[in-house]
């Protein structure tokens, strides 16, 4: 574990100040001003071989993003194909290296219904270990198959395979898969996954005739390894240990915009039917950067958040933190343009900012196009400001306290309760990371957390909150219990924090630390992924009933990285009696 100084948030230390000053004032007399604050090495020595060698990435298809065709077919066994690969791709107008799925970015399109068995056979072409987590889904019986590396798996070393396979079970919904290896997802590994439910739509849920999936994230010219690394660094990135990675740009169904480039991208493209009303299914797929989507002339309807129906919102945009999903209904009424095209907006937004990226884009565009509209063309001005839903008088809405799930889930009363307490600390040994309860994540080598409580259920993690061998900060619980997790953010930015296996109840929160206030017993919203604003507590609860390993974390990817994880242990002595398939427990003997 690392060893930790006292707290100095991303304030810079005098030392540094004065080796920035010094920097730049070189810089400036040579001419060359402010651009330096950040290069791009598109072809990185994290990248295996010249980048000329690499296939190109394939342009995404329309159809990759049109779901609903399987709804109502019997349970069945759904089987895909992932190939890991690199490739060479421009998405938005900048060529870089990008590590993929099937050549595509985002990835192929995962389809299932909720009693489906899906078996994802995954080859590693790349130069490192590899895993992919199936965001959202409890793997209730199957922890080893979270796809969490150093935690439920040790990853899939260069040139071997791993079959996924396991039975849907509770969520239903819109939600996605990625790497879950270091960062490799911000370079491409993702895809949606959509989830249809078995049972009829309770009372209340709006009826749509067609699906679409929008898939949207912040994005970097660089490859994440060396972003990473500069983040890490004693200097930091731009000068000022702890400040994070700032994107260039961001993507829309795998295009984007980036006008400094000359090209600028493109535009991706959906063709409606007048009329008809569309189930939008929104997946922020990001890294760092939230993204508020809207629609020009077509106020949303708000129905579902990380799989929770929602009673149905007006409201004229939505803002998706990182890794979270929404949907929203838009009905193809709109009258407002001459030709019948509209902008969709995935806006990155900017508040975790903290230096300018020189050429950046941020303002993300696709096209709504209806079918009696001219075939090319776009809606108008790109540069134009947002006009939102504004005519109509209706708001954005915050996705933590203002939505009110449709089929009322009351929470148990709780049993059990952990304090966790985070923020980032200076090192020792010169690094800037997160802490969680004085407690920094690396992951095991050579091995994962679940061997390690399968190889001593009682001893490794004992009931309780510890810290384990190899510096793991375990919750464990051998018994059903509800737990209350109370969160206090110490910190100063927002955190979107993720829990793996559970779709935990938002009980409260509030600025400042938890004292005991007040929590919501009547119908608190279930979500998986949860922003916690700076300086602030939050409450969540969840029941222990699903046997695992299963990660806590933060899921910005630097943050991630930089140890902002930690796991709760569910019913280790029920875990003991099942049984991990061989090829997990082998590659991780190889990685040793």
């Amino acid at each position: 574990m690392a060893s930790r100084k006292s707290s100095r948030r991303r304030g810079r230390p005098l030392l540094l100040i004065l080796a920035v000053v010094v920097v730049l004032a070189l810089a400036l007399g040579l001419g060359l001003g402010l651009g330096l604050q950040h290069h791009h090495h598109h072809d990185s020595a994290s990248a295996s071989g010249s980048s000329a060698n690499l296939p190109a990435l394939q342009a995404p298809a329309e159809g990759n993003f049109v779901v609903g065709s399987i709804l109502g077919q019997p349970p069945q066994t759904r089987e895909y194909n992932f190939t890991v690969e690199m490739v060479q791709g421009a998405p938005d107008g900048v060529s870089r290296t990008m590590l993929v799925v099937n050549g595509m970015y985002p990835g192929p399109t995962i389809e299932v219904n909720q009693a489906d068995r899906l078996v994802v056979n995954v080859q590693n072409n790349l130069p490192n270990t590899t895993s992919i987590h199936w965001h959202g889904l409890f793997q209730n019986g199957t922890n080893w198959y979270d796809g969490t590396s150093g935690i439920t798996e040790c990853g899939i070393p260069p040139g071997q395979s791993l079959t996924y396979n396991f039975t849907l079970g509770e969520f239903s919904g819109t939600t996605w898969w990625h790497a879950h290896f270091s960062t490799q997802y911000t370079d491409g590994i993702t895809g949606p996954l959509i989830v249809h439910p078995t049972a009829p739509s309770p009372p209340g849920l709006p009826q749509w005739d067609e699906e679409l999936v929008v898939h949207m994230a912040d994005w970097y010219h660089d490859l994440s390894a060396d972003l990473l690394d500069a983040y890490l660094s004693p200097f930091g990135i731009d000068g000022t240990q702890g400040d994070e990675p700032v994107p260039d740009g961001g993507m829309l169904n795998g295009l984007g915009q980036y006008f400094a480039a000359g090209t600028g991208g493109s535009y991706f493209n959906f063709t409606l039917q007048r009329n008809k009303t569309y189930r939008l299914r929104l997946i922020n797929s990001g890294s760092f950067a939230s993204v508020r989507f809207s629609v020009d002339g077509h106020p949303l309807t708000l129905i579902e958040a990380d799989g929770t129906l929602i009673s149905p919102t007006p409201l004229a945009g939505i803002t998706l933190a990182v890794a979270q999903r929404y949907s929203v209904l838009l009905h193809a009424n709109a009258t407002g343009s001459p030709n019948s095209t509209y902008w969709m907006r995935a806006a990155v937004q900017s508040d975790m900012f903290t230096y300018d990226q020189p050429g950046q884009n941020l303002d993300i565009r696709g096209i709504i196009r209806y079918d009696d509209a001219s075939p090319s063309g776009l809606p108008g001005d790109p540069a134009s400001a947002d006009p939102g839903s504004g005519a109509q008088g209706l708001q954005d809405v915050d996705g933590t306290t203002a939505l009110v799930p449709l089929v009322a889930d009351p929470a148990p009363n709780f049993t059990v309760a952990f304090p966790i307490v985070f923020d980032f600390q200076n090192t020792d040994d010169g690094r800037f990371l997160g802490f969680i309860n004085s407690s920094s994540w690396e992951p095991l080598k050579g091995q994962s957390t679940l061997l390690a409580v399968l190889g001593s259920p009682s001893g490794y993690a004992p009931v309780g909150s510890s810290v384990a061998t190899g510096d793991q900060l375990i919750a464990t619980v051998d018994s059903i219990q509800v737990v209350d997790i109370r969160v206090d953010n110490l910190d100063d930015g927002d955190h979107p924090f993720h829990l793996h296996g559970h779709r935990p109840w938002i009980m409260g929160a509030g600025a400042g630390r938890y004292i005991g206030q007040s929590l919501n017993v009547t119908n608190p919203l279930r979500r998986d992924t949860i922003l916690i604003p700076a300086y602030s507590w939050m409450v969540l609860r969840f029941v222990t009933d699903n046997p695992g390993l299963w990660a806590f974390h933060c899921h910005l990817a630097w943050h991630m990285a930089a140890g902002l994880l930690m796991q709760f242990n569910s019913l280790p002595s029920t875990l003991a009696g099942m049984d991990v398939p061989a090829d997990i427990v082998a590659q991780c003997k190889a990685a040793k």
